[in-house]
């Protein structure tokens, strides 16, 4: 109920306070273009046209601050052009003409009047009609002693009196009061709708776009990273153990002739080798594209992460369905890393990782009792990790103070 008294109250505010400022913009910028645009052959046009989508872009930012009410988003101011370095006094006066945002300013300040007129009527009419309807008995006493004085209940022929008015008003009055929060609402939304169009549409957009490039810097970054990762593990891995299985040969083959019992060693020894390096390849191939993720789905693949884990895991992800490739990646990765930090690193003696679907997001939280410290600075593993979740527009949010405990939680859309 306290919710929804504030929403009524921010959006009662958004339109009546609002309506005086968009009656003072629309006479004010319609007899600017007015005159910008009729002088404009003998360039007097050009100032007055300049100013006037100045002062449209005044108009235009007070409504973009209303707007974080009523649509309960941070409010986008348009980045408007700049003037070139260098340009002259003529060339900055000209710059606000240049500008795209700013003839939205304008146009804004002619199309909303209608618009906020509207809104600003039904607003004003489901607040009145309700404290006029509830208070009746209060005032009805007095308009009930006018004489010849006939209420509407009469002249609809519903009878007269003090009591079927103070009925009839009432139950207007209840009615209209039912009804308000969604009207009130409504109205709101309406002009606030065309002002997000006109004032805010293309400042989401570039923010859109921002937001793209970003995911894809961050998704080329993380995967440069990790084909670092994989060679560097090759490297210092299943290759050092090919030479010296390589190495461990070739002493068998001399010694075959000479020495066939220390050839026969030298061979078992050469076998566990090479047992040795298949494990290791398996588990990079894990690392890579693990199967049981790709053929089983989420669940059983983090549930193999945390079995593998040599920190006890409390492990809390439902069977739920299928989720797109790169969501799936993204999530397995960022449990597996996780893990392999805490077993590294944290001193912790027990794991927590908790996976809930929210219908549009996937929220999952990873939490230890270790010595805490983890970090996302550049150069440390959850890095990477919150470049693999803006590839796929996901949030990683890391609390480890020193001493611990240590919570990472990720956000990934799921829709």
């Amino acid at each position: 109920m306290r919710s929804l008294i504030r929403r009524i109250l921010l959006d009662t505010r958004y339109t009546l306070v609002g309506f005086p400022a968009t009656v003072l913009a629309f006479p004010i910028t319609i007899a600017g273009l007015a005159a910008g645009v009729g002088t404009l052959v003998v360039w007097i046009g050009v100032p007055i046209l300049a100013g006037t989508l100045l002062i449209a872009r005044v108009f235009a930012d007070g409504e973009r601050a209303w707007l974080s009410d009523v649509l309960g988003r941070p409010p986008v101011r348009p980045r408007y052009k700049a003037p070139p370095p260098g340009a002259g006094r003529f060339r900055r006066l000209l710059n606000p003409l240049t500008s795209g945002q700013s003839w939205l300013d304008l146009l804004h300040t002619i199309v909303n009047l209608p618009v906020a007129l509207v809104s600003f009527v039904l607003t004003v009419a489901f607040w009145a009609v309700p404290l006029a309807g509830l208070t009746w008995p209060v005032y009805g006493i007095v308009l009930s002693r006018i004489p010849d004085n006939r209420e509407l209940p009469e002249l609809l022929g519903l009878g007269d009196g003090y009591l079927v008015n103070t009925v009839f008003y009432m139950s207007a009055g209840l009615l209209f009061l039912m009804i308000m929060p969604f009207v009130v609402r409504g109205a709101a939304l309406l002009r606030a709708g065309l002002g997000r169009v006109l004032l805010t549409g293309v400042a989401e957009l570039h923010e859109r776009i921002d937001d793209l490039a970003e995911g894809r810097a961050a998704a080329v970054s993380a995967e440069a990273n990790a084909l670092r990762k994989l060679e560097r593990d090759i490297h210092d891995g299943p290759q050092q153990r090919l030479v010296s299985l390589a190495m461990e040969l070739a002493r068998a083959q001399r010694q075959l002739a000479k020495d066939p019992e220390a050839a026969q060693d030298t061979l078992k020894s050469a076998i566990t080798a090479t047992r040795d390096t298949l494990d290791e390849l398996r588990a990079l191939s894990r690392g890579i594209a693990p199967p049981i993720l790709s053929d089983r789905g989420l669940a059983p693949a983090l549930a193999a992460l945390a079995g593998r884990c040599t920190v006890p895991v409390d492990l809390d992800v439902p069977q739920t369905g299928r989720y797109d490739a790169a969501v799936e990646n993204a999530v397995y990765f960022v449990v597996a890393e996780s893990l392999t930090n805490v077993a590294k690193h944290s001193g912790a003696t027990v794991c927590t990782v908790r996976l809930v679907d929210t219908g549009d997001r996937l929220l999952l939280t990873i939490g230890d009792d270790g010595v805490g410290g983890a970090h996302v600075a550049k150069g440390h593993g959850l890095a990477g990790l919150a470049d693999r979740l803006r590839a796929v527009d996901g949030e990683l949010t890391v609390s480890s103070p020193e001493g611990g405990p240590t919570v990472i939680v990720a956000e990934v859309p799921c829709a």
